[in-house]
């Protein structure tokens, strides 16, 4: 929104800082970390008055979470407040992308805060039915893909991009918007199955969007595609200004997230961030970096499917509990060892993803 501001400026005024990206990025930044400071307790206090039992807490999950009973949940409301707030105020609303990742994010985060109420009005775990998720995550992955594909240069429309081999390109012709349709819908279910434990999805969503966030940067401007080899995807390097509000909107959340937390994200945050995860790589042609940069949310995930799968065919579980988190809490790890060593982990992944770019 501040950027029409540059209309006003005739160069060497306070307006033309507005011009340029990394002003902006830092602005969204700081901006989404002070609205988290500012709104974080007022919010909390009130989702505790309004839900009073809090998030309903799993009878067959570890024994040491029933201490966590009637702590509210939905402090996703938090994050996205932050996000999407930074993000209308400094980026430049005629991009596209920019449009295509905030409907993903407040759709998912909508489906979310359904699911989230559900679960706190009826006072128990089952919240909204399954399918029902699956199926409006699902149309709104197809509207954001779709608007991507359209927006996507001519000679990269359909085409999957990999990483490393720079000159090769799959072209997945229809195929491409229900390959899309996957990464954004499995991103948002793999970090909502992470959301397990105080702090742990909220640190690797960040590292995971930050790493995005620098990929989108480069991918967006031409002279770092082609020093680097990458794909140019015009536009896309205002994606940067988001991941700067979610991570600054990450942090003032994970404030009050650390452990022991004042509240949780809820379906509201973690479907929410995920999708944003998805629609990102999505944009920037960097599906398959994702499942790199997001290598914990996806070993969560397939522990969940792994399970389910060998329970079904043997009637014996693989894990103790899944997903994974939790197998590890029945080995006796405590949970903050589980979160920091799932954060270095994270931020590994990040970097090798981070490395894809230069080793091609």
């Amino acid at each position: 929104m501040l950027y029409w501001l540059t209309n006003f400026s005739d160069g060497g005024d306070v307006f033309n800082l507005f011009r340029y990206i990394t002003f902006r990025t830092g602005a969204a930044f700081f901006t989404a970390l002070i609205f988290g400071f500012l709104f974080g307790r007022p919010l909390i206090d009130l989702l505790r008055r309004k839900q009073g039992k809090g998030q309903p807490i799993r009878e067959d999950g570890p024994e040491g979470h029933f201490v966590k009973a009637g702590t509210p949940t939905m402090g996703g409301v938090l994050i996205l407040g932050a996000v999407v707030f930074s993000t209308l105020l400094w980026a430049r609303l005629d991009n596209p992308y920019v449009w295509i990742v905030l409907l993903v994010t407040m759709g998912f985060g909508a489906i979310g805060f359904a699911d989230d109420y559900a679960k706190v009005s009826k006072n128990n775990t089952a919240g909204v039915s399954g399918r029902v998720r699956l199926g409006l995550g699902f149309v709104i992955a197809a509207i954001a893909s779709g608007i991507a594909a359209w927006f996507h240069p001519a000679d990269l429309t359909n085409q999957l991009a990999l990483p490393v081999f720079k000159d090769v390109l799959i072209n997945l012709g229809f195929l491409f918007i229900p390959f899309a349709m996957i990464v954004i819908v499995g991103a948002a279910n793999a970090v909502n199955l992470t959301d397990g434990l105080d702090g742990l999805a909220i640190m690797p969503v960040m590292i995971a969007a930050g790493t995005l966030g620098i990929i989108a940067y480069f991918v967006g401007r031409s002279d770092f595609t082609e020093y680097l080899g990458l794909h140019y995807v015009p536009g896309t390097g205002e994606l940067i200004v988001f991941v700067a509000g979610l991570i600054g909107g990450g942090l003032g959340f994970l404030w009050y997230n650390a452990p022991p937390a004042a509240v949780f994200m809820g379906d509201t945050g973690s479907l929410a961030l995920g999708g944003a995860l998805g629609a990102i790589a999505v944009s920037t042609k960097h599906e398959i970096v994702l499942a790199i940069v997001g290598g914990l949310f996806v070993a969560e995930a397939l522990s969940v499917i792994i399970q389910v799968a060998y329970f079904k065919r043997t009637g014996k579980r693989v894990f103790l509990m899944a997903p994974i988190h939790h197998h590890f809490e029945k080995r006796g790890w405590a949970e903050p060892q589980i979160v920091i060593r799932f954060w270095i982990i994270s931020l590994i992944l990040g970097l090798i993803g981070l490395a894809t770019l230069k080793i091609r």
